[in-house]
């Protein structure tokens, strides 16, 4: 009696997988993370942001923060334990880098409203994400500028935060793709090794 074939994977591994399951795999992720941003630029106009700028402005800066660096922990969690592990961290930069932009965005935004004068010209919602879009890619266009200490320090936060996202955010989300890649590659050579023993006499 022949001994049974190894069960094959759920999802088929992107090596072996044919052009039909190939688009299939790669555009899920990609319509889940045009999803996830598109979903947050929409809160971001819809939501009535028309409460005072102050202390409670600056905690929920905080608290956004500190929930953007959760959701980093929690990706690289899972980029370290996902099928495809490229995959998932193309998802979890798609979902984080437009959440960070947008927590600077409403902060400006809120300052400009309740602040007149805090920028070189008053800033509507779009104005507010173009401002942080510039100061992120660090282009400096010049055209829209802070013109208090608080417009100033705040932009000065977001730029120490930008060199935080840039350098250490992605190192360590590629850092878990790498991670997430060889545990894979292991889990396929016990799969392959456990397959030749039952092959054995």
């Amino acid at each position: 009696m022949e001994p049974e074939a190894p069960e094959a994977s759920a999802a088929p591994d992107r090596e072996n997988a044919g052009p039909r399951q190939l688009r299939r795999m790669l555009v899920a992720p990609l319509a889940r993370s045009v999803a996830s941003a598109g979903l947050l630029t929409w809160l971001f106009y819809v939501a009535p942001l028309d409460h005072e700028a102050g202390v409670t402005t600056v905690l929920l800066l905080v608290l956004g923060l500190g929930l953007f660096g959760a959701l980093v922990v929690w990706q690289v969690f899972a980029i370290t334990h996902a099928q495809h592990p490229r995959l998932r961290a193309v998802e979890a930069l798609a979902t984080a880098v437009p959440l960070f932009l947008l927590l600077f965005s409403v902060t400006y935004f809120l300052l400009s409203e309740n602040e007149p004068g805090s920028f070189s010209e008053p800033l509507n919602r779009t104005d507010a994400l173009y401002f942080t879009v510039t100061v992120f890619a660090t282009v400096g266009f010049g055209d829209i500028a802070p013109a208090t200490q608080t417009g100033r320090v705040l932009t000065t936060v977001q730029m120490i935060a930008d060199l935080i996202v840039v350098g250490l955010i992605a190192k360590v989300l590629f850092s878990a793709v790498r991670i997430g890649v060889a545990r894979r590659a292991a889990g396929a050579t016990r799969t392959d090794a456990d397959a030749d023993a039952d092959d054995g006499p």
